[in-house]
């Protein structure tokens, strides 16, 4: 089988990069990504070397490109992970997430539409459903939740979803979405949580934390995730919605601490800051669905799973200094 994994140098693709290529070493996997600020091409850099791996910087939204690229390397399955995913950059600037998230997905289902694959599969997040109150922890997302963004992110999100859901029923386009919670795990660019507070911790830096810490969030672990994709991919039902959650509940302000301790840092660093605009209270995800009909679960704990993160970055700090230098930009050389 021939995957086109897209957005695979990014956090979550290039630790699915890494599962695939290893996990299924008779497949082949080609591999886009435009290397944007987020895309790291060390993240996925070791994997050169493997039969069945093949990289292309490249952007989703290059419509001559990727239906060159289909009609060349007639691919089975397409796994769509490509996406701008800064909250808070996408409140300062909404145009890039609209194009790469919703007009990007359009691309690569046009392609598929007219090439063929058997399945197109889109990564998106909990964030479409909005948010829950704090005081009711009953309350969980499950697929059949409306879509209430809150952020001009999740709204692309939300929107390319509702695109795919839309290319299955009017165009009969074999597709499979999944929504996932907060994910943690090696190759995380530090702008998002976990990197940042580990990384200024390390320096004994102030930790900036939005408002009071109280929002909430589900963490799941990259590797439970992807291996929930997989299955997804593999076994799930055309047309249809799966949720990956962590069951892993905490306050962004639990996460600080759990962090501090582990790296024996005093708390003393944290620095409440002004609050996002428009920011979550709270998300958890009801994952019983795919649980009882693809039979997925989770490996890790959040408890294992942030200390062996915590660890990773520690142990590859010159990974954290390339992105602050700038340095991980060239480290891929474009051929002519």
């Amino acid at each position: 089988m021939k995957y086109l994994v897209t957005g695979g140098a990014g956090f979550i693709g290039s630790n699915f990069m890494h599962y695939m290529t290893e996990t299924y070493p008779d497949d082949m996997f080609v591999c886009i990504d435009a290397l944007t600020y987020a895309g790291n091409y060390n993240n996925i850099k070791e994997l050169e070397n493997r039969d069945n791996f093949k990289f292309i910087c490249g952007d989703i939204t290059d419509k001559e490109l990727i239906n060159k690229l289909f009609e060349t390397e007639k691919f089975d399955y397409v796994v769509n992970f490509a996406a701008e995913s800064h909250v808070d950059n996408s409140i300062k600037n909404p145009s890039i997430f609209l194009t790469t998230n919703i007009l990007g997905t359009q691309v690569l289902m046009d392609a598929c539409r007219k090439y063929g694959i058997k399945r197109y599969h889109q990564v998106s997040t909990d964030e479409v459903y909005g948010d829950l109150p704090l005081d009711r922890p009953d309350l969980l997302f499950n697929e059949n939740n409306p879509i209430k963004a809150s952020s001009p992110y999740s709204a692309s999100k939300a929107s390319a979803d509702l695109l795919v859901l839309a290319y299955a029923r009017t165009f009969n386009l074999p597709v499979t979405i999944s929504r996932c919670s907060n994910n943690y795990g090696p190759y995380q660019f530090p702008e998002k949580l976990i990197p940042v507070v580990i990384s200024k911790a390390l320096n004994n830096e102030p930790i900036p934390v939005y408002g009071k810490g109280e929002n909430v969030r589900d963490w799941i672990h990259v590797h439970d995730h992807n291996v929930g994709v997989d299955l997804i991919i593999k076994n799930g039902k055309n047309g249809q919605v799966y949720n990956l959650g962590g069951h892993s509940e905490r306050t962004n302000l639990d996460v600080v601490k759990t962090i501090l301790k582990h790296l024996g840092k005093s708390e003393d660093l944290i620095t409440f800051v002004t609050d996002r605009p428009g920011h979550d209270l709270r998300y958890a995800i009801d994952s019983k669905k795919v649980e009882d009909e693809l039979g997925w679960n989770r490996t890790y704990t959040f408890e294992d799973g942030i200390k062996e993160t915590i660890d990773w970055y520690v142990n590859n700090q010159e990974w954290i200094n390339n992105i602050k230098s700038g340095e991980y930009k060239n480290a891929y050389n474009k051929q002519d």
